[in-house]
């Protein structure tokens, strides 16, 4: 980059920020719908639990960590961040669902990796229509996580995105209209 260049706009940032996280979470689907899931289910349980909650613990000191750089005001791009864990979160439990599902009479109604993924956002998003059901111990065992997880991190962290947004509307409002905040 030569000195005589004028550093990227904030705009031309936060383009890139987003175009990010549309194409990271697009990879985070091709890879949920490609690899092999249900392998790691039937073939090594014991290593199929060990992952999730492994996922779960990472994915939870990693969402700790970016609503503290919201609220701190510090890191790069923290709300875009948050989405992006937002959508991991999705995935980990859909993958989940999926492989809980490969097993018989644990899940009624799912049988695809579309159908797991349906079932974790009526789940996260509390609707519930009662179309894709757990029978089994297991899969109400993860359900009963990813509801309690909801309530924890993921309403924790949509808290802090909204503040965050508000803020930044705020902010915005305020350079466009200085006479407004005196």
């Amino acid at each position: 980059m030569s000195s005589n260049q004028p550093p990227p706009s904030r705009a031309q940032i936060d383009t890139r920020a987003w175009l990010l996280l549309v194409g990271s979470s697009t990879l985070l689907m091709v890879v949920y719908f490609t690899i092999p899931l249900r392998s790691v289910g039937t073939d090594h349980p014991v290593l199929g639990w060990l992952l999730f909650v492994a996922a779960l613990v990472v994915l939870s000191a990693l969402l700790m960590a970016r609503m503290s750089d919201v609220v701190r005001g510090t890191g790069r791009h923290p709300g875009v961040w948050l989405v992006f864990l937002i959508c991991l979160s999705m995935t980990i439990f859909a993958a989940t669902y999926y492989v809980l599902g490969s097993k018989p009479d644990e899940f009624v109604g799912l049988e695809s990796r579309l159908d797991a993924l349906y079932f974790t956002i009526v789940t996260m998003s509390t609707v519930g229509y009662g179309d894709i059901t757990p029978a089994g111990q297991a899969p109400r065992l993860v359900v009963m996580l990813q509801i309690a997880y909801n309530f924890v991190f993921l309403a924790a962290a949509a808290g802090v995105l909204s503040r965050q947004i508000r803020t930044g509307m705020e902010t915005r409002t305020r350079r466009r209209h200085p006479e407004d905040g005196a």
